[in-house]
This record gives structure tokens, C-alpha cells and sequence, in this order.
């Protein structure tokens, strides 16, 4: 068979120690669920997500792979191949068609450099899934799972949504080809009390404007941002038990929460 040769444009590094695929299943608690997957590769994760699974729906964007998949998933009735771009596919479709209860998961070793829109993608779906794993760079994964102190929008806008946990970490020889960096498994298990509504978005207008300037305080970019006296915004932080000097990185999601409340108001 002729070897395969990986695309650099796709991001494509595949997974080759069974060690750490079979941490990442037992991870995800995937029994009698709905799997989705992207980016399967060469299907080493896949067989062992199907080992387990009620369905895996499997979403490969190199034609390449496809016949592969589909040859060697052929008798498996538990898996779906699907070819095509998972940031440009109408997602609630295909959770309608193989997941109709509305309950699924995400597992995956995606391409790095789609890791935000990825997150951002399912976390704001309307039908989101019930947790999402994936394999991420070790500094992303760190900044996902920060704590006050150390937030940034990335996290902020990940924790708002779900709880998240940085699991374990990967090194760089698991790979083929070998990256230039180590990664980690990161989960985002998803609150089930948040709903996509006005609050939503004024929470995150709120965020934007608090992170729009790294090196100025919060409350310097909030009076900016939102055209107010410097002194008022002051005085709502006050209200808030939070400094005048504070930062952006330094505030919880209940904090931007009570946050949001009072500036939009």
C-alpha cells in the first residue's frame, strides 16, 4: 500500500500510542452515546471510540482518507464516514440525523490551528453536545482550563459555557509526523443551565470590551469601550468587592456575570 504522505495545510499529526487513545475513551465516558469525531485520520481513534460507542459519526475533510475509512469501517454498523469540513457543515443537521434525542458527544484529535473555532462552534450551537474532548497544544489547553489570574477571552468564553479540565498531557513523540509541541487532552463538560439568549450576548459584549486592551485595566477599557466615566465604572467595580487597578484576567465567570448585570442594563 503506498505510504501516506501528511499534509501540513490539514494539520494532520496522528495519534500512534494505544496508551493514550485508550485513556482518552476511558476519559470521555462514551458508553451508549452518540460520537461525533473529526478529523479521524487514519481511524486508530475511531476503532477504539467504536469499541465503545452506541455511534461514531466519523468527519474527515481529506478526500484522501475517505475510501480507507469506509473500506475498513465497511462492517462496522456502528460507524458513519462523513467527508466534509466540520466548520462548514450545518452541524444541527447531522446531530437531527444520527443523535435525534438531541444527546451526543464530541471526541477528537483535531487539527490545532481550527482549536477555537472548534470550541466556539459547538459550545454556541443550539443543540450542543453534552461534553466535548479533544486533543489540543499543552499552552492552549492550559489557557482553557486557567483560573483567575491567568484568564483570556479563549477562557473566559469556554468556561462560561462549560466546566472545563485539563486532563493529561501528551508529548510529542506520540505523534506521526512528530509536532514541534507537546499537546494535551482537554474536556468541556457542558452547563446545563446556560440557554443562548440577550443575557448571552450582553455577557460577552461585556468580555470583549474587558480584554480589548491588554496592558490597560478594566477599568480603563470598560469606560472606552462602552463611552462611560471612568469614575462610574469605578464605582461599580466597587460595588463588585473589586479593585479600581483590576485586570481582565483576573475576574471569575460569576464576576463578569455580576459584571454584564450592571453595565447593560
Amino acid at each position: 500500500m503506498k505510504k501516506f504522505k501528511h499534509k501540513k495545510s490539514l494539520g494532520q499529526n496522528f495519534l500512534t500510542n494505544d496508551d493514550i487513545i485508550e485513556r482518552i475513551v476511558d476519559s470521555s465516558e462514551i458508553e451508549n452515546s452518540v460520537v461525533i469525531e473529526i478529523g479521524p485520520g487514519e481511524g486508530v481513534l475511531t476503532e477504539a471510540l467504536a469499541g465503545t460507542a452506541q455511534k461514531v459519526i466519523a468527519v474527515e475533510l481529506d478526500n484522501r482518507l475517505i475510501p480507507q475509512l469506509q473500506e475498513h469501517f465497511g462492517d462496522y454498523d456502528n460507524v458513519v464516514i462523513v467527508h466534509g469540513d466540520i466548520l462548514h457543515m450545518n452541524v444541527e443537521e447531522l446531530v437531527s440525523q444520527y443523535a435525534p434525542t438531541g444527546k451526543y458527544k464530541v471526541v477528537a484529535n483535531i487539527p490545532y490551528y481550527i482549536t477555537a473555532p472548534i470550541i466556539r462552534l459547538f459550545l454556541e450551537l443550539s443543540r450542543s453536545p453534552q461534553e466535548i474532548v479533544l486533543m489540543v497544544q499543552k499552552e492552549v489547553a492550559e489557557r482553557l482550563s486557567a483560573e483567575p489570574g491567568q484568564m483570556s477571552l479563549l477562557a473566559v468564553s469556554a468556561q462560561y459555557y462549560a466546566d472545563v479540565k485539563y486532563l493529561f498531557t501528551v508529548g510529542k513523540e506520540d505523534f506521526n509526523p512528530v509536532p514541534k509541541v507537546d499537546s494535551a487532552i482537554i474536556q468541556l463538560k457542558i452547563k446545563k443551565e446556560i440557554s443562548k439568549n440577550e443575557d448571552t450576548k450582553d455577557f460577552f459584549r461585556v468580555v470583549k470590551i474587558g480584554f480589548s486592551a491588554k496592558r490597560k485595566t478594566l477599568s480603563n477599557n470598560l469606560a472606552n469601550g462602552f463611552h462611560l466615566y471612568k469614575k462610574d465604572i469605578e464605582s461599580i467595580l466597587l460595588s463588585l468587592e473589586l479593585k479600581n487597578n483590576v485586570r481582565a484576567q483576573e475576574l471569575s465567570i460569576a464576576q463578569w456575570q455580576e459584571l454584564s448585570q450592571k453595565i447593560i442594563i
